[in-house]
C-alpha cells in the first residue's frame, strides 16, 4: 500500500501508541539519509546545467528542493509499505512473524537495483506493531528530461524508464508496478515455502464502512495520479510551447543577422563594382602614364645625345684652338711698329676669342640649365613612378581583399541556395530604394 510518509515514525524520532518501545530493538534500519542531501546529491548538477541555459534570471530556480516541496504536481518523495499477512496469521510475536520478517528481509535486498529510478533514501522494518512491515521512502527520477531539469523528479516519468506503460484508470503506472513488486515478493515467499493466498484486497476483513472508505481513498489517489499524470502532460505542452517561441525568437534573430549579412555582402558587392571600374581606370591611366614615360625617357635620351655630341664638337673645337693658323697670334713683320702690330694683329684675335669665351661661356650654362632640368624631370619621373608602383600595390591589395568577400558572397549563395539570396538581395535593393524615396519625399517636405 501507498504510505503518508512520516519519516519521524519511520525511524522512531516519535512513537505513535500503537508501538512497543521494548521491542523496537528488533527493527530492521536499512538505510537513513536526509533527504535534502540526496537532492543535491541527484540534482545539482542538472539544476546548474539548467540554470546557464536561462536567458531570463526569473526563469531560474535557486532551490531545487524548495521548488518541489512547494510544488503541487510532484511530492518530494514517495512511501511503500510492504507487508505479509495480518495480526491473525502473521502476528510479529508468533514464529509466522519472525519467518515474515527473513522474508521481507531478502525482498529489500534486491529492491534498489531492481528500481534505478526510485533513490531509496529510508527503509525500516517495524518489529513493533503487531504485523512485521517495511517502509520504503524514495524520490522518483528521471533522466534525458525534454522540459525542466535533464534530471529532474517525476514518478510517473520513472516508473514508465523502468518499463511501466499506464493503460486505462485502473491500469496506472503505479498499479502496475506495484503488481510487479507483489510478484518479487511472492517469489521470495516461495523460497521460504510460504504461498501467497491472493484474496483480491487484504483489507477483506475490515467492515464495511472502513473497506468502502479505503476504496474511495484508493480511487481518489489514483484520480490525484491520474490529475498529476496530466497536469505533467500540460507542463509538456508549456514547455514546448515556450522552446517552440524560442526557436522561433532563435530563428527570428538569426533570419535578422542574415539579413544584415546580406545587406553588407550587397553594399559590398556595389562596391566591389564601383573599385572595378575604379581599378579599370586606374589600370589605363598607369598604362597612359607609362607610354608618357617611355616618351619623356626618349626625349632625354635625344637631349642627352645632342649633349654628348655638343661635348665632342668642343672638344674637336679645343684642339682646332691649339692648331688652326687663324687662333694662332703670327710672327710681327720686319718694319711693322708696335702699334701696328697690336691694332692690325693682336686686337682682332683677341676679339675673336673675347667673343668665342662669351659663346662657349654662354653654351656651358645653357647646358648646365639643361643637366639640372632633366636631372630635376628624372627625380620627378622617378618619383611619380614610385607613387604609381605603390598605388598599384594598394590596388592589388584592394583586389585580393574584394575577391575575398566575393567569394564569401559565394558560399552564403551555397548554404542558402541561390534563390534565397537573390530574394534578399532584390529586398535589400527594394528596401534601399524606398529609403532614398522617403528621404526625397520629406527633403521636398522640408
Amino acid at each position: 500500500m501507498m504510505g503518508k510518509g512520516s519519516v519521524n515514525h519511520n525511524t522512531r524520532a516519535f512513537s505513535a501508541k500503537n508501538v512497543d518501545r521494548e521491542r523496537s530493538v528488533n527493527n530492521v534500519n536499512f538505510c537513513h539519509k536526509s533527504i535534502k542531501k540526496v537532492y543535491h546529491e541527484l540534482f545539482d548538477e542538472a539544476l546548474e546545467r539548467y540554470n546557464a541555459k536561462q536567458k531570463r534570471s526569473d526563469r531560474k530556480i535557486d532551490s531545487y528542493y524548495e521548488k518541489i516541496r512547494q510544488s503541487k504536481q510532484e511530492k518530494l518523495f514517495h512511501e511503500v509499505i510492504f507487508q505479509i499477512g495480518n495480526k491473525d496469521d502473521t502476528n510479529v510475536k508468533s514464529e509466522e512473524g519472525q519467518l515474515a520478517k527473513e522474508i521481507l528481509v531478502d525482498f529489500m535486498q534486491d529492491f534498489q537495483e531492481r528500481n534505478p529510478n526510485l533513490y531509496v533514501f529510508s527503509a525500516h522494518l517495524h518489529m513493533d506493531e503487531e504485523t512485521p512491515h517495511v517502509h520504503i521512502d524514495f524520490v522518483p527520477f528521471i533522466r534525458n528530461s525534454k522540459r525542466g531539469l535533464d534530471i529532474r523528479v517525476s514518478l510517473k516519468g520513472a516508473l514508465a524508464e523502468q518499463g511501466f506503460r499506464g493503460g486505462t484508470r485502473g491500469d496506472t503506472e503505479w498499479n502496475q508496478w506495484i503488481e510487479s513488486e507483489k510478484q518479487e515478493l511472492a517469489l521470495v515467499m516461495e523460497q521460504y515455502g510460504v504461498r501467497w493466498k491472493q484474496l483480491g484486497t487484504h483489507n477483506k476483513h475490515l467492515s464495511v464502512l472502513n473497506y468502502e472508505k479505503q476504496e474511495r481513498e484508493k480511487e481518489l489517489w489514483e484520480l490525484q495520479q491520474t490529475i498529476t499524470s496530466s497536469r505533467e502532460d500540460l507542463l509538456d505542452i508549456y514547455d514546448r510551447q515556450d522552446e517552440a517561441r524560442e526557436r522561433i525568437e532563435r530563428t527570428r534573430e538569426r533570419k535578422e543577422r542574415l539579413e544584415d549579412e546580406i545587406d553588407e555582402l550587397f553594399a559590398t558587392s556595389e562596391e566591389l563594382h564601383s573599385d572595378t571600374e575604379a581599378l579599370k581606370e586606374t589600370r589605363n591611366q598607369l598604362l597612359s602614364d607609362n607610354e608618357e614615360l617611355e616618351k619623356q625617357q626618349k626625349k632625354l635620351q635625344r637631349e642627352l645625345d645632342k649633349m654628348v655630341e655638343s661635348k665632342e664638337v668642343m672638344e674637336r673645337n679645343i684642339h682646332a684652338y691649339d692648331e688652326e693658323l687663324r687662333w694662332q697670334l703670327p710672327e710681327p713683320g720686319a718694319l711693322m711698329s708696335a702699334k701696328a702690330y697690336r691694332d692690325k694683329k693682336a686686337l682682332p684675335l683677341l676679339e675673336k676669342l673675347k667673343e668665342l669665351v662669351k659663346n662657349l661661356t654662354i653654351k656651358s650654362v645653357q647646358l648646365a640649365e639643361t643637366v639640372k632640368r632633366l636631372t630635376d624631370r628624372v627625380d620627378t619621373l622617378e618619383s611619380q613612378v614610385g607613387y604609381l608602383r605603390e598605388k598599384n600595390r594598394d590596388q592589388q591589395d584592394r583586389i585580393e581583399e574584394l575577391e575575398e568577400k566575393e567569394t564569401n558572397f559565394e558560399y552564403l549563395k551555397d548554404y542558402l541556395g541561390k534563390s534565397e539570396v537573390e530574394g534578399i538581395v532584390e529586398y535589400a535593393r527594394s528596401k534601399e530604394q524606398a529609403d532614398r524615396e522617403k528621404e526625397r519625399y520629406y527633403g521636398r517636405g522640408r
